[in-house]
């Protein structure tokens, strides 16, 4: 995961370099502008419909997140053990007041800029949750059992193990190697998880895989059904493209170099948040899809993850906006491309926008599937072939030759694009036609 996470945000770094350089050459601020001078109108469409359904299924991400958080939050702070069908603990009904009240509000403003006070607290919101994880992952003890975290193994109670050797010796059930399985990280996600009911004295054991005797084999290059979503969910999430020329134009004395700089900055601290979270995190195999319901198996009223999930959903709430900016433009560049500004069209268009994504949060049965198939087309479109091949056709061969080393790069990056996507595309088929087909995501 480090060596993906390393490569993805390098890669997405030299693609910004690309897209900076190409709109430095021409004076364009809008991704679509980009395309239509590269291409004419077959670039601008494809590059709005790509930033489009990026956008859209970031947006889908964000609210994902306030449907499954923002009940247990109200329902922490109202000391609720169960829920017992109230309206206001209801996700669906929460994630359409939250549009309405707070982010459609926010997405009707003219200007991204005065958002920027708003991203940032965001940011600092996010940097919060990441030193509580830290903090977390040298408080609570790890293995981890269902319920509890230091109790022994109770009747009918569930123990997650992998890759361990377990016996009877007559009198008490002897589980061996137990915390090293529990509690080391692995190199790939491996294929099965071996609940094992426990009863007094006895385990009812299924392996399902092979064994000899008492020893088990330890893989550490297994994938899973999982393992085709992991690259394009992870492109997915360094896609800032479409964002990175309206802020460009936002900047006070704004130039390539700055620009550049800025968009470092954030990859880096994107990058290192990621990579301390996955080197910290303790509960490995265990996680839920739901990253901080995995922290309610140990106390759901805990202060500390309640003060994490308000400030996680802050965070989101105040992203959607920003994120929505960048849809607006691109589907104003393909209907209305030679329309004046109208604040009844800005209007509808970001009220249309919102109930289409929070039908696709109410309705959808899980989002696995869309972070797959759009991590492995819009990403790789928007992060790798969309600003090299912009880049070849956009810079003058008299300054750079197609022989030239910065266009054989670029060339280079186009086809790493169209490899990754093919790929990606290709495992995720395969795993639907032949697996769960992401019937495990959250």
């Amino acid at each position: 995961f480090r060596t993906l996470l390393t490569a993805v945000a390098l890669l997405s770094c030299y693609s910004i370099h690309l897209l900076l350089k190409a709109s430095g050459v021409l004076g364009i601020r809008a991704y679509e502008q980009l395309g239509f001078r590269a291409f004419g109108t077959p670039g601008k469409m494809a590059a709005a419909i790509a930033i489009t359904l990026q956008n859209i299924g970031a947006m889908s991400s964000y609210l994902y997140i306030v449907k499954y958080e923002l009940p247990l939050v109200l329902q922490a702070f109202l000391h609720i053990q169960e829920k017992s069908g109230e309206w206001y603990l209801n996700g669906n009904y929460l994630v359409v007041i939250v549009s309405a009240s707070i982010i459609l509000p926010l997405a009707l403003m003219k200007q991204l800029g005065y958002l920027g006070y708003t991203s940032g607290f965001s940011l600092s919101c996010m940097v919060f949750f990441l030193i509580a994880v830290i903090y977390k992952k040298f408080q609570i003890p790890c293995p981890l059992l269902d319920g509890h975290t230091n109790s022994t193994l109770a009747d009918n109670s569930t123990f997650l193990l992998e890759h361990t050797v377990v016996y009877d010796n007559g009198e008490n059930t002897v589980i061996q190697d137990s915390v090293d399985s529990a509690c080391g990280p692995r190199m790939m996600t491996l294929k099965t998880q071996v609940r094992l009911p426990v009863t007094k004295g006895r385990i009812d054991l299924h392996w399902s895989q092979s064994h000899t005797g008492l020893g088990y084999s330890m893989h550490h290059f297994q994938f899973s059904d999982q393992t085709a979503y992991t690259i394009p969910i992870l492109a997915f999430a360094f896609v800032c493209h479409p964002e990175v020329l309206p802020i460009y134009t936002e900047l006070k004395e704004p130039g390539k170099k700055k620009t550049k700089h800025v968009f470092n900055i954030c990859t880096i601290l994107l990058f290192l948040c990621g990579y301390a979270l996955f080197l910290l995190f303790f509960f490995y195999r265990n996680v839920e899809p739901e990253l901080l319901h995995t922290y309610s198996r140990v106390d759901p009223f805990d202060t500390l993850i309640l003060c994490v999930r308000v400030a996680v959903l802050i965070a989101v709430t105040l992203t959607v906006p920003i994120v929505l900016f960048p849809v607006r433009r691109a589907i104003q560049q393909m209907l209305f491309v030679n329309k004046g500004f109208s604040w009844l069209r800005h209007f509808l268009i970001a009220i249309v926008l919102l109930s289409f994504i929070n039908l696709l949060v109410i309705f959808a049965p899980n989002i696995l599937d869309i972070f797959g198939i759009i991590g492995a087309t819009s990403a790789p479109c928007l992060i790798f072939i969309f600003p090299a091949i912009f880049y070849i056709r956009i810079m003058p061969k008299e300054e750079e030759p197609m022989k030239s080393t910065p266009k054989i790069l670029a060339t280079c990056f186009a086809c790493l694009g169209v490899l990754f996507m093919t790929m990606s595309l290709s495992f995720i088929i395969i795993d639907w036609t032949t697996g769960d087909g992401g019937m495990k995501g959250g």
